[in-house]
């Protein structure tokens, strides 16, 4: 059996993308992280721990991240966003030390980046991370084909090992058939999966992508979403993903980290950032998010009345958007119940026209 049909058959049993639990064993966690730029910026920040932004202007400095400390669980796609200039790209690049932090630990699956010599991480990136960037940064000279098995080629791995893992990559990502093609010859779409299937192929054990789909069309960009949504629901990777569109962080999000201005305002899961935004700021960038797709069963849900006699059910973690047409029509209540099938509370549809109408808010 191939790697893509063990992988296609895992899919094929799994019905829904697990939210991440809360014993799940962490892959990567951020300490106190800080990042300075300009002239002496390491030395101030040894002496000055928790200076203020006014003595950072003071010193010639630029704050990109002020403090701040995460924890990525394992297989969890955790998004961090923010406005441009919030501080996000230059996070996930401390994360793998692209750019080199000023203060704090990076510790991944139990060892601290910073510790590691330059060999040492070299090897870790070529190894355990893959990355995938907003400019496809593909190699126009050559095919599909070697373009994936690139970082294996880097690895040192035989011909004929690498091309048969990228042609397994290849058609994973809905690209069989072009292995030959230049990237001159593949759309913006068709080129993105080529970066994906890329970094996939050394099948790392932490996925960094950082607005690897603004660059694409709308209609385009949709397609992504729900590409990456299959393939995570196949492959179970650790992903750290950035964007500034709340409506792609809520497709794709187990849990969301907000920035602004460096600093972390509040993590949470898409449906805690909309029900109880910690800052007015959070409030204001979620404002116009479509309540439905984010506000679960369990959320609407009300104390279960009477003999039972209910419409139909609902699972608790179904969101509302999936049913509300449903229920709304049936104009009686739903039960909604565990994995087990127990019932839990019922929700009526007042609460459901409610949350559609915004009277909820």
């Amino acid at each position: 059996m191939t790697t893509v049909e063990s992988i296609n058959q895992a899919a094929t049993a799994a019905t829904k993308v697990v939210p991440v639990a809360a014993e799940t064993a962490i892959t990567l966690r951020c300490r106190n992280v800080w990042k300075l730029f300009g002239h002496g910026a390491d030395a101030f920040l040894a002496g000055h721990p928790d200076a203020p932004d006014e003595a950072l202007v003071a010193a010639g400095l630029v704050r990109a991240v002020r403090d701040v400390s995460i924890e990525v669980h394992q297989a969890e796609i955790f998004v961090i966003m923010g406005l441009s200039g919030s501080g996000k790209s230059t996070l996930v690049r401390c994360m793998s030390r692209l750019v080199e932090p000023s203060h704090g630990e990076i510790i991944f699956q139990g060892e601290n980046l910073l510790r590691k010599t330059e060999r040492e991480l070299i090897d870790i990136r070529r190894h355990k991370m893959g990355m995938v960037f907003q400019h496809f940064a593909l190699l126009p000279h050559l095919t599909v084909l070697d373009n994936v098995a690139f970082p294996l080629t880097v690895q040192g791995v035989a011909r004929v090992l690498r091309e048969r893992r990228a042609r397994e990559i290849i058609e994973l990502v809905g690209l069989k058939g072009r292995e030959l093609h230049f990237p001159r010859q593949l759309s913006g779409g068709q080129q993105q999966r080529v970066g994906i299937a890329r970094s996939l192929a050394v099948e790392p054990e932490i996925w960094f992508l950082d607005e690897p789909f603004s660059a694409l069309d709308p209609l385009i960009r949709r397609e992504m979403q729900d590409e990456f949504t299959r393939l995570q629901a196949m492959l179970h990777k650790t992903i750290v993903f950035i964007t500034h569109d709340f409506d792609e962080a809520i497709r794709l999000a187990d849990r969301i980290a907000i920035m602004k201005d460096g600093v972390v305002i509040q993590i949470g899961t898409p449906e805690e950032l909309v029900i109880n935004p910690a800052t007015t700021y959070v409030a204001e960038f979620t404002r116009d998010v479509q309540r439905a797709k984010v506000v679960s069963a369990r959320t609407l849900m009300e104390p279960a009345q009477g003999d039972g006699n209910f419409a139909g059910k609902v699972a608790a973690h179904a969101r509302v958007a999936s049913f509300a047409a449903d229920i709304v029509a049936a104009d009686r209540p739903f039960a909604v119940v565990d994995d087990s099938g127990a019932v839990l509370g019922a929700i009526a549809p007042r609460k459901v026209v409610d949350l559609l109408a915004g009277r909820s808010r």
